[in-house]
């Protein structure tokens, strides 16, 4: 008769923070094909760029106003963002709930920015190969910006029903909270690219 190895895993946790998450690398994997999709589009506009005797090869440079201030707000964002990671894994359900409402209002903020600063880029998707490089950029990060948003808004209503206070729904409001902070930091580069660059050359 073959011996029979039972381990009773009754008594191990249904959830964990960080890397002991499934969602948590599948988020980091998330991060590694956003960043090579905004690097693709980054070396297209560079190339590009290196094709032009004068760079941008329009009239003016994108405005600097309503990025900036896009930035600016950004940045800012990280400090009630990186509060709420921390109130998520303390399981305090009041202050999550407070930090994904708000997480919310700024995202909704931000997208409506977004898309006024569309208009503000001095250049049309289909004018040249400049204009459909830096709406093409400017468009895959608004793409994170908006997925961003929906998970907030539909993580922020879940946490306001029966299902809000299980022990998952605060290591998906702290993944959700790292996802906002790759979305800050991966603006950076795409901002000095599109706004600073041209002006520096």
């Amino acid at each position: 008769m073959r011996p029979k190895f039972v381990l009773d895993l009754g008594d191990l946790p249904d959830h964990g923070f960080g890397t002991r998450s499934l969602t948590w690398w599948g988020t980091v994997g998330m991060f590694a094909i956003e960043s090579t999709t905004l690097a693709i589009g980054a070396a297209a506009y560079l190339y590009l760029m290196g094709q032009e005797p004068h760079w941008p090869p329009v009239a003016k440079n994108p405005d600097l106003s309503v990025s900036t201030t896009v930035t600016l707000l950004l940045l800012l964002s990280v400090i009630p963002n990186v509060w709420l990671e921390k109130r998520a894994e303390k399981y305090d359900l009041p202050a999550v709930r407070i930090g994904m409402v708000l997480m919310s209002l700024i995202g909704a903020v931000l997208v409506v920015l977004r898309l006024y600063e569309f208009s503000h880029l001095n250049v049309r998707w289909d004018s040249n190969a400049y204009g459909s490089a830096v709406w093409g950029l400017l468009g895959l990060h608004t793409a994170h910006l908006v997925t961003d948003l929906v998970d907030t808004v539909v993580l922020a209503i879940l946490l306001f029903t029966r299902h809000g206070n299980h022990a998952r729904r605060f290591v998906d409001s702290a993944e959700n909270a790292m996802y906002w902070n790759f979305v800050v930091i991966a603006w950076l580069p795409v901002y000095a690219i599109i706004y600073l660059l041209p002006r520096w050359l």
